[in-house]
């Protein structure tokens, strides 16, 4: 009873600060979500009564964390995230008196693109693991430091030029979801590991999602406008980001072919190019009647004029959800 009468009282206290304290939305999280958001949130404040929210661009794990922080004014309302919530961010919400409902606004695929000046490269998974893997197999059973320093080392058909990678933190969802998908991806083509994955799960894993550390591999921060930025200025490099910064820039860069595959939106839809993951945006219900606008500002992102078929989203690169499943988020905002 004495425990109920304090969380009452600590609502009735947030509620009454907030509503004097903030009137506008505070949104972070993921830099690949970030277009997306801001096109919402620029909409949001043209079309509404409301103030148009701030989109911080943290990366989704820096995101996550300052949102499962706590409730009250100084924590943000909404988080963007390339990937979905981890179980210890869900148990760091819920000790923090969090509740994160999940909304999923669609998908995109992850891309290694260089400049239109560089050289034009088709690789699959397992190229991908050879050249960025801090640790390979030694073709003995063992492993050793990945000692490929030109794309030729890796497979003798790519060109002999050097590896140079730039990408996302490890904070990063891009980062997350490119581990998962291409890394393990490429290191479950090399029969020593796919027997490593059976036999020894945790050993594997730590060995697919190790990154090189000896300046192949180079983190760029979480802005990828800026990694687009630096391939325009160089060439022979290569970056790691979301699709929709490819799509934003074709007169500048390429992307490369996975798997067969070019990373185009209609191959992404399809299922065609392998590496693509869900976004989400994740929700505070505490916030919510208590922040002004917060289930108006979600009504508004998960709409057709957002994120249908032919939305503002859409055009910025994101790709569509089935009508289906656009038609169940609908019925998740409605319960907000």
């Amino acid at each position: 009873m004495y425990k109920t009468l304090i969380a009452a009282a600590t609502v009735a206290v947030f509620s009454i600060g907030v509503a004097e304290a903030r009137d506008q939305i505070r949104t972070v999280g993921s830099s690949t979500v970030f277009p997306f958001a801001t096109v919402a949130a620029e909409q949001f404040g043209k079309t509404t009564a409301f103030k148009t929210p701030v989109i911080e661009s943290t990366g989704t794990g820096g995101g996550m964390k300052l949102f499962c922080a706590g409730v009250g004014i100084q924590h943000p309302d909404l988080t963007n995230a390339s990937r979905a919530i981890k179980k210890g961010e869900v148990e760091r919400c819920k000790a923090n008196g969090v509740t994160p409902i999940e909304i999923k606004i669609g998908f995109d695929g992850i891309v290694i693109a260089n400049s239109k000046e560089g050289i034009q490269i088709s690789l699959t998974l397992r190229d991908i693991f050879l050249a960025l893997a801090k640790d390979i197999p030694d073709g003995k059973g063992g492993l050793i430091p990945n000692p490929n320093k030109t794309w030729k080392d890796v497979r003798s058909d790519l060109p002999n030029q050097r590896i140079e990678v730039l990408g996302p933190p490890p904070t990063s969802g891009t980062r997350d979801a490119f581990v998962e998908i291409a890394m393990e991806g490429g290191a479950k083509q090399i029969p020593e590991l796919k027997a490593l994955s059976k036999s020894d799960k945790k050993k594997f894993k730590a060995v697919a999602h190790g990154i090189r550390e000896d300046g192949v591999f180079i983190e760029a921060g979480e802005n990828d406008n800026l990694i687009v930025q630096k391939l325009t200025s160089n060439p022979n490099a290569f970056g790691v980001f979301g699709f929709s910064f490819l799509d934003a820039n074709t007169d500048k860069i390429q992307g490369a072919t996975i798997e067969g595959a070019q990373p185009t939106f209609e191959n992404i839809a399809g299922g065609k190019y392998k590496v693509s993951r869900s976004l989400f945006f994740y929700v505070k219900k505490e916030h919510v009647g208590v922040i002004p606008g917060i289930k108006e500002y979600v009504q508004l992102f998960i709409s057709d004029k957002l994120i249908g078929d032919e939305g503002l989203a859409i055009e910025k690169g994101l790709i569509p959800l089935p009508v289906e499943e656009r038609q169940k988020l609908t019925k998740t905002v409605d319960k907000l």
